[in-house]
């Protein structure tokens, strides 16, 4: 089997997919992360995708290899990174479809039959009520978890800030059966970030996110050895070396990958051997409903070291919410996310969406 073309399709303006085609007839699909998705499109056509024609696509990992020496990965970064993950997570979906497996088995089978999913609001405009009475909902439809962002990104300590206020808000409107997660991207300084940690604390917050950026590793140990909430951090970050030092030097508890960031499935199943080593536990970061959602599922469902609520973007998606892209529906109940049984990701695209879409 050889590759013979990869096709990099910017959706509705925003949203870069992959379709790898084999001269066997086989095709695989992947997503990218969404910001800049001109630059990940012209890194596909130009670099990546040039390095990968006429090679097998089921030999993955030299296939991967190929495309961090085109892309000089480990020197660019970012922008190579998040294009070589579409690209895998394809190579992936081949792989399963010329096997007739799901990519959960290819990973060693399920350890779970569904995966939990958390409700994640990324509206930073809602006052607190209104963040509880939309926290509440989302609890009466089945979730068991909720996130909400918080804090005024791009800043330090700003005095807008309404964390507090609106996880009591929600507290009280959930009650204490709900996990309740706070990210803050990075908005405050670590010793503002304790003194933020210790009351969401006593509120019984699930997770404190990012309270220091990813960068800043002293920070967060400073703050990961002053609380006992649990420190997250990790969505921001591609290799395997930046989640070593995120957990041996920024002591974090949770590390959140994300496969349209960490380059796909081959990175992501190193960063959870990694991560297992050091009694690390992963929850994935997952903002992007679709494809990336379906290569989480099947991730998670087949992993040991993922027993939390993975993350599922409740906001409006035009993929999903205007114009489907998916042929069916991933089903979420009473907050289980069911994972797709067929070879590959098991899913298939409305490839007349998807044309008319990337027009």
């Amino acid at each position: 089997m050889k590759i013979i073309q990869i096709e990099c399709l910017i959706l509705d303006k925003s949203f870069p997919f992959i379709i790898v085609h084999t001269d066997e007839g086989l095709t695989g699909i992947g997503e990218c992360f969404r910001r800049q998705p001109m630059i990940t499109k012209s890194v596909i056509d130009n670099i990546l995708g040039p390095a990968l024609l006429g090679k097998n696509p089921i030999h993955i990992e030299d296939r991967y290899n190929d495309m961090i020496i085109a892309g000089s990965a480990l020197e660019i970064g970012g922008a190579i990174w998040i294009a070589i993950a579409g690209i895998d997570i394809a190579l992936w979906d081949i792989k399963g479809k010329a096997l007739g497996l799901p990519i959960y088995q290819l990973m060693g089978g399920k350890v779970r039959e569904q995966v939990p999913v958390y409700a994640s609001s990324m509206n930073r405009d809602l006052a607190p009520i209104e963040e509880a009475r939309r926290a509440a909902h989302f609890v009466d439809i089945g979730y068991r978890a909720y996130k909400l962002h918080s804090a005024v990104p791009g800043k330090i300590d700003d005095p807008a800030d309404r964390t507090i206020n609106t996880v009591s808000e929600v507290r009280n409107a959930v009650g204490d059966n709900i996990d309740i997660l706070v990210d803050v991207n990075g908005a405050y300084s670590a010793h503002h970030a304790i003194e933020i940690g210790l009351q969401l604390e006593q509120l019984g917050v699930f997770h404190f996110e990012e309270p220091r950026p990813h960068y800043d590793l002293d920070g967060l140990a400073k703050i990961s050895d002053a609380l006992t909430i649990p420190i997250a951090s990790g969505e921001n970050l591609y290799t395997l070396y930046e989640y070593r030092d995120l957990i041996v030097r920024g002591k974090v508890d949770i590390i959140q990958p994300d496969v349209v960031k960490t380059s796909g499935f081959s990175t992501l199943i190193k960063i959870a051997t990694l991560a297992e080593s050091f009694g690390v536990p992963i929850t994935c970061h997952n903002t992007q409903p679709t494809v990336s959602t379906v290569a989480h599922a099947h991730f998670a469902v087949a992993m040991t070291g993922v027993p939390y609520a993975q993350e599922y973007n409740i906001e409006h998606i035009s993929i999903r919410d205007d114009k489907p892209i998916l042929s069916e529906p991933l089903t979420i109940s009473e907050g289980l996310l069911e994972v797709p049984d067929g070879p590959g990701l098991g899913i298939e695209l409305n490839m007349t969406i998807v044309r008319t879409l990337s027009g």
